[in-house]
């Protein structure tokens, strides 16, 4: 590497242009195929920096072929790349190692040293992408159900990076997946303020019997879900854990909200961590009354019954969030089991990131009482 740092995702479209797309252009004047740069990779999302050109980092795009096409040429378009491609772009190696097993197939960006590049122009089906990154059946319906298990975070990545040329209608599955259904949205709403709802007055009483680190790890639970009912209240998937914060910052309200989420976080004790909090609150309370969507009160913080916590009464928010939804099935399971989607449910990176596990998940959003199964 020389030079500048070039984030990827400019590299990536500068690459595909000035040498993958002539290629293709000239082996094969007829192909009609997709390209572009979706999914995994911090470039994807835009948050790339020096740091990052250490692993599956630099010059690569993405091919999305008709499936008859990809079986009869895939291998040969690999190949053809492979003899054609120069050994760098922009000061970037275009050649990585192999995958390596004994640290999760990470590659690397290595000097061509002769023979074929070992490119990373990915070469696969639109459908078989997704079937493969997200469990998603393209031409399908999109349930609620298959909403409630689709990651955030892969849902951000899909609809983040950029489509090069699409003669494949690449650009149209990625729309289906800019944002959730309304009733989608609200159970969803709901189901983090029922959270809020379910620990707020936690955070005094912990500190009350004199566990202040009990109390910071509440709050910082709270700060969390704050920070998520603002992505959902903005209509922005949030990213994995990594970027999580990164990203937090640059939605709109964020920058008043930073110094009291971080108040609250840090405080050195109670009566400071609950005034954080409470402004807190009412500030995230407001940003939803802005948005148009219900409150379930006036938007300030009172007594947590007799004791002498103050609290915003999250689980009223959620209910006046939940009457909003139409769906039966969906208002039902706002009822019985407002546990929210994937992310709500497991921190676990397995579970998020393998989407053979969808179908397992799925089963929990079977309501019951007679409304039939959620779809």
């Amino acid at each position: 590497m020389s030079g500048a740092f070039v984030p990827g995702l400019e590299l990536a479209q500068g690459f595909f242009a000035e040498h993958v797309e002539p290629i293709l252009e000239g082996a094969y004047p007829q192909l009609r195929y997709s390209a572009g740069l979706i999914g995994s990779g911090s470039e994807v999302l835009g948050f790339d920096t020096p740091m990052s050109v250490d692993h599956h980092w630099g010059p690569r795009a993405m091919l999305f072929l008709q499936p008859a096409e990809l079986a009869a040429l895939g291998d040969e378009i690999r190949e053809l790349l492979a003899q054609r491609l120069p050994p760098a772009y922009r000061g970037y190696s275009t050649h990585f190692t192999a995958p390596d097993a004994l640290d999760h197939g990470v590659q690397l960006l290595a000097p061509h040293r002769g023979g074929p590049i070992n490119h990373r122009v990915e070469i696969d089906s639109i459908a078989g992408y997704f079937s493969s990154y997200l469990g998603m059946q393209v031409g399908e319906p999109i349930t609620a159900a298959d909403w409630l298990t689709f990651p955030a975070q892969k849902l951000r990545a899909l609809g983040a990076g950029g489509v090069f040329r699409d003669q494949l209608g690449l650009g149209a599955v990625r729309e289906q997946l800019t944002w959730y259904p309304d009733d989608v949205w609200m159970y969803l709403l709901g189901c983090l303020w029922t959270r809020v709802g379910q620990e707020e007055h936690f955070v005094g009483r912990t500190a009350n019997v004199g566990d202040e680190l009990g109390s910071g790890i509440l709050a910082s639970r709270l700060v969390r879900d704050l920070m998520r009912i603002v992505f959902c209240l903005q209509r922005q998937y949030p990213p994995y854990p990594k970027w999580f914060g990164h990203a937090f910052a640059q939605l709109p309200g964020a920058r008043e909200l930073l110094p009291v989420l971080s108040a609250a976080q840090h405080a050195q004790g109670f009566p400071e961590r609950e005034a954080a909090l409470c402004t807190a609150y009412e500030a995230v309370v407001a940003l939803q009354r802005a948005a148009g969507l219900p409150i379930g009160g006036d938007g300030r913080t009172s007594g947590f019954w007799t004791r002498p916590f103050r609290v915003i009464h999250g689980e009223k928010i959620a209910d006046a969030v939940f009457a909003t939804i139409a769906d039966p099935q969906l208002a039902t399971l706002a009822r019985t089991r407002a546990i929210g989607g994937i992310d709500l449910l497991s921190d676990n990176t397995d579970l998020l990131e393998d989407p053979r596990l969808r179908p397992q998940l799925r089963a929990l959003y079977q309501v019951e009482g007679g409304c039939g199964r959620l779809e």
